[in-house]
């Protein structure tokens, strides 16, 4: 048994040695490095331009790999376009989609290498940004860790793997800065906002266990008391019971943070409810925390007051 181990042990040994002296650096083969590099560029621009035929062009037939957010290994060249949100094969008789080239993006390779392991496989590393430029202003609007696998095929290199992650560092450092809110996002949070309050004052269990998470904390407004979930919808269960109906909900004046997935609305509200015959209208100050878990913002956390 030992000399088994021990003959496996030198044959793996053996193998490794002849990998490692065949395994050649880009600075011994630069004009092959230098046609990689370039095909890498050529696909950072076929994203900025959505050039949809450029960007299948430069992908191999069998690709494989995974891209940020993948959870299990992309197969092929038509995984790899829906991968990237492009509708493939594309539906047939469809008008295909014109590149859609934008100045004001641009991008950057840094720290790139490159190691060949025979004349017709390579494997480069790189750290790559997509950049967005406004006048004399550049800035990073994401930034990749990156690592190709290049075969040269009918004379030609061509991408046939990758493993392509948002850099961890950048994404912390980004997640502490105030994010900039389109048009979209602030429809989505402010449509979250009042999904919650509606689901509170109707006692929807279905829409609430969505939404308000074990580890929520609210402060309400007039209450010593801080409110956990079981509080919380113990509240909207017994506003339910008394009869009670909200009539009018609105928020007059908001102001929205966001750092990375968590965001912070800052708000004013009145609402309007009926008991009895009787109305009598609510108005005051919110502060509320939402956090987006996949495709939905959670609420995880309110601090409200009577605005005196």
């Amino acid at each position: 048994m030992f000399k088994r181990l021990l003959t496996l042990l030198v044959c793996f040994t053996a193998v490794i040695g002849t990998a490692r002296a065949q395994s050649s650096t880009g600075a011994e083969h630069p004009e092959d490095a230098a046609a990689i590099k370039a095909h890498i560029g050529s696909i950072f621009q076929a994203f900025i331009d959505r050039d949809i035929d450029k960007i299948r062009e430069t992908h191999s037939e069998d690709w494989r790999g995974f891209l940020e957010g993948s959870r299990v290994p992309i197969k092929g060249i038509d995984e790899y376009m829906r991968a990237n949100g492009i509708d493939w094969p594309l539906p047939a008789n469809a008008p295909k989609p014109k590149p859609s080239p934008n100045p004001s993006r641009t991008y950057e390779m840094k720290d790139f290498d490159v190691i060949f392991y025979n004349p017709e496989l390579a494997l480069a590393s790189f750290v790559g940004d997509f950049i967005s430029k406004n006048g004399d202003t550049s800035s990073v609007q994401i930034r990749y860790r990156i690592t190709d696998v290049y075969a040269k095929r009918q004379g030609k290199w061509i991408q046939v793997a990758s493993h392509t992650v948002v850099d961890p560092a950048w994404r912390s450092e980004q997640s502490s800065q105030p994010a900039t809110i389109g048009p979209r996002t602030r429809e989505q949070i402010l449509a979250a906002r009042e999904k919650v309050w509606k689901a509170y004052f109707e006692n929807d269990r279905a829409v609430l266990d969505k939404v308000i998470p074990d580890e929520v904390i609210a402060i309400d407004a007039g209450s010593a008391e801080w409110s956990n979930r079981d509080r919380i919808l113990a509240g909207a269960k017994s506003f339910a019971d008394s009869g009670a109906k909200l009539v009018k909900l609105e928020f007059p004046k908001t102001e929205i943070q966001v750092y990375g997935n968590t965001y912070i609305i800052y708000t004013t509200y009145s609402y309007e409810i009926e008991a009895g015959g009787k109305r009598n209208v609510s108005t005051g100050r919110a502060t509320e925390m939402f956090v987006r878990r996949g495709n939905e913002l959670v609420n995880v956390g309110w601090h409200l007051d009577n605005g005196k």
